[in-house]
């Protein structure tokens, strides 16, 4: 279970999307002679490549309502009388106009001792920028700032929006070889069991491949997160983004143990081994404190 709780929201709510797409394809076939699936290898790459990228853009376009819902995160509005809550908006919609973004994200904040924070969103255009309530209660200004910078930088990188369309590639390879290998194997069994043996075949193969392309999605994960962090000192400092990852990693013991389906999405810490580590989403916070101190000036 350890494996299965790193995967971030956007991994398993797009499988969750894709298996469930798939499963009906199969059972309308298998049980009810309902030919949905195409018999030719082009037809089937079309096919897959719909579904495939199907499952992850509907998980992109309800990210950020799902956020709101499994975290209770607040919405701010930008005239709230609380002057701090007013500065968070402001400090968020700054970074924002300095990174080019036209329209701003929407600020939220949930109730939780995690020192933590992401940014969510189907596009640079409808994005949010959500952080605990611990974060505030235990950051400095400076160390907010670097934080802030760092989310609104996953933004205007787009990385949500270029982490479906790895995911969608991914699923698509996903759909075409678990029917492939199936299809094979299948084919050599009696011609009785072959519906059967094909639809358990098609959805084991599909879990198994899906977990092996995760490494590849994980992988860019993290390099997005080195980029943010790059992203971050541009626009609030590399001394503030530098503050900001130390302080988070004094405070690696706060985690929120009731959202692992957020992984994905907040600033953490991985110290794991090698295999683990393939299916972090995040580098350890002491890399890339390395790696900040290190960046030119």
């Amino acid at each position: 279970m350890t494996l299965l709780k790193r995967f971030g929201f956007f991994i398993l709510v797009n499988i969750l999307v894709m298996t469930t797409i798939s499963i009906t394809v199969q059972i309308l076939s298998t049980f009810f002679g309902i030919q949905i699936e195409p018999s030719s290898f082009s037809g089937l790459i079309i096919f897959c490549g719909l579904f495939g990228m199907g499952g992850a853009f509907i998980s992109l376009f309800i990210s950020k309502w799902m956020a709101k819902m499994t975290m209770g995160v607040q919405i701010i509005d930008p005239k709230v009388s609380d002057p701090h809550l007013q500065n968070l908006v402001k400090k968020v919609h700054y970074f924002a106009n300095e990174a080019g973004l036209s329209t701003m994200p929407e600020v939220g904040i949930y109730d939780s001792p995690e020192v933590n924070a992401f940014a969510t969103g189907p596009s640079r255009n409808n994005s949010l920028v959500a952080v605990s309530s611990g974060l505030l209660n235990r950051m400095s200004t400076d160390e907010v700032d670097g934080v802030l910078a760092h989310e609104v930088a996953h933004v205007a990188n787009g990385d949500m929006v270029t982490m479906t369309l790895i995911q969608g590639i991914i699923n698509t390879f996903v759909m075409v070889f678990a029917r492939l290998i199936a299809g094979a194997i299948a084919g050599q069994m009696d011609e009785r069991a072959r519906p059967m043996v094909h639809f358990g075949l098609v959805m084991v193969l599909q879990i198994a491949l899906s977990l092996l392309g995760s490494i590849v999605v994980n992988a860019f994960s993290r390099w997005r997160e080195y980029r943010a962090d790059y992203g971050g000192a541009r626009l609030a400092g590399r001394s503030k983004m530098v503050a900001a990852l130390e302080r988070l990693s004094r405070n690696v013991d706060l985690v929120d143990t009731e959202h692992q389906a957020m992984a994905s999405l907040k600033i953490s810490d991985k110290k794991a081994s090698f295999l683990s580590a393939l299916f972090s989403t995040h580098p350890s916070l002491d890399d890339r404190i390395k790696r900040l101190k290190s960046m030119a000036n």
